[in-house]
């Protein structure tokens, strides 16, 4: 989830999507999704500002990418599941507002499922959480590798766990998961996805369509209709 800090670019509010932007599922249904932020399974405990649909938008090429290695993964015997693709602006920010607040006794759950290790206010200092996401821009996708009968793979750590165990090559994951980390990374790179190193879930397809722009469109299938 982390988002990617220090960059300088234009914030396009308003509520239409920029052309070129597609839903994940008109480029392939096969590709497994499970939205976190459309839902309560995230590290917030509810639905975040707008996500209205559970739904992958992309900009067309990333969705192209992912077609891409797909293709390969499903001779593999494996599947991609997306977890968070475009995120509005709206979303970043709440999940700075979170990041503020303290953690109460209805917090411990979660906390122990996504930052046991980390307090709640650090998060921000020690760049898991930040002001602008990269996923914002329309082409970076959080994302997995699970089994065809949809069971996911060990990778290590679960989505958006907020620890250094998940970095990429982190070094104290090792066998099947260090393998299957090192999977997704190959089979991405190869379609253009760059791995942000601290998550082995995060990649951004480069050349990116819109680099310097962060969005605020909801996501909705809708919006990225003619």
């Amino acid at each position: 989830m982390t988002a990617v800090a220090g960059l300088v670019g234009m914030l396009a509010g308003g509520a239409a999507a920029p052309p070129g932007f597609t839903a994940l599922r008109e480029v392939d249904p096969s590709i497994r999704q499970d939205m976190r932020y459309a839902g309560e399974r995230n590290f917030t405990g509810a639905v975040v500002d707008g996500y209205e649909e559970p739904e992958c938008l992309l900009a067309r090429p990333a969705a192209e990418a992912l077609r891409r290695a797909q293709r390969v993964l499903l001779r593999r015997g494996y599947s991609l599941r997306v977890y968070d693709c475009y995120r509005p602006q709206r979303a970043v920010d709440l999940f700075v507002r979170w990041a503020q607040e303290e953690d109460g006794p209805q917090d411990l759950a979660r906390k122990a499922e996504f930052y046991p290790r980390v307090e709640r206010g650090r998060l921000i200092p020690d760049g898991y959480i930040a002001e602008k996401s990269g996923h914002s821009r329309g082409s970076t996708v959080d994302l997995t590798l699970v089994e065809l009968g949809g069971r996911e793979v060990d990778m290590g750590t679960a989505f958006d766990f907020f620890d250094p165990l998940s970095h990429t090559d982190d070094p104290r994951v090792t066998g099947a998961a260090r393998a299957n980390r090192q999977l997704l990374k190959r089979v991405l790179g190869e379609q253009g996805f760059v791995n942000l190193p601290e998550e082995w879930w995060h990649f951004t397809y480069k050349p990116e369509a819109y680099p310097d722009t962060y969005f605020d469109f909801p996501v909705a299938v809708a919006e990225v209709r003619p």
